[in-house]
């Protein structure tokens, strides 16, 4: 893969690091990581807000609300997101409530989704639905949902179910969100062809922590 395509996909990438086990010096390790690649964000856990800020330049830093199951409430995730921002996140990643979800009760992920809209003005918020637990009319309902609330982008995956990112679900999601809602595809994505598919298929955004790494390798 020649250099001025590894770059495009690099400047897609939230490159991320939500270990529980993480430390700072991994944290500094990833901003170190994505400054040299160029890529779009560091993705960290709400705790490593402020130190990765204090570690890039060039990259925003963005991080994880309701993460990983959604179960919060809606008053926690308003918080978290507050707090976060404040410390100096650029993007936040919500998980939406998949308890409401299997109930059906669409109104309220609109609403929820819509008050973390509200505390992160000015801000990426980007809707986290956890594809691998849906149905594709679940999935469909949800597209319409984050359209309507007012996010940037509705994404695929947290990582840490049973499965990631499918090129199908990205493929769906195109079919069914709005025109201002971007897709990103996270979850399973390790090397650059994983990352260039997904990007070929209308994601606009890869979460994944090792295809930087990887590359950086070679």
């Amino acid at each position: 893969m020649d250099q001025k395509t590894l770059s495009y996909i690099f400047s897609k990438i939230d490159h991320t690091l939500l270990s529980v086990t993480a430390t700072k010096e991994d944290l500094a390790l990833l901003c170190k990581e994505a400054e040299k690649a160029g890529a779009a964000s560091v993705c960290v856990p709400p705790c490593f807000v402020s130190d990765a800020k204090k570690l890039v330049s060039t990259v925003k830093v963005c991080t994880v609300i309701g993460f990983p199951n959604g179960y919060h409430t809606t008053a926690s995730k308003v918080f978290e997101t507050k707090d976060a921002i404040e410390k100096g996140a650029d993007e936040v990643d919500m998980v939406v409530n998949i308890n409401r979800v299997k109930e059906g009760d669409f109104a309220f992920v609109e609403n929820e989704i819509a008050a973390v809209r509200k505390a992160s003005e000015g801000k990426i918020l980007k809707v986290i639905i956890e594809t691998c637990l849906l149905t594709e009319e679940e999935k469909i309902a949800l597209c319409g949902a984050v359209t309507r609330a007012g996010a940037d982008y509705i994404k695929t995956s947290t990582g840490f179910s049973k499965a990631g990112a499918t090129i199908e679900d990205v493929l769906l999601f195109k079919a069914h969100i709005g025109k201002n809602v971007k897709i990103k595809a996270a979850g399973g994505i390790r090397s650059a062809e994983d990352a260039l598919a997904f990007l070929s298929a209308g994601a606009d955004r890869i979460g994944a922590s090792a295809v930087i790494k990887n590359s950086l390798k070679k």
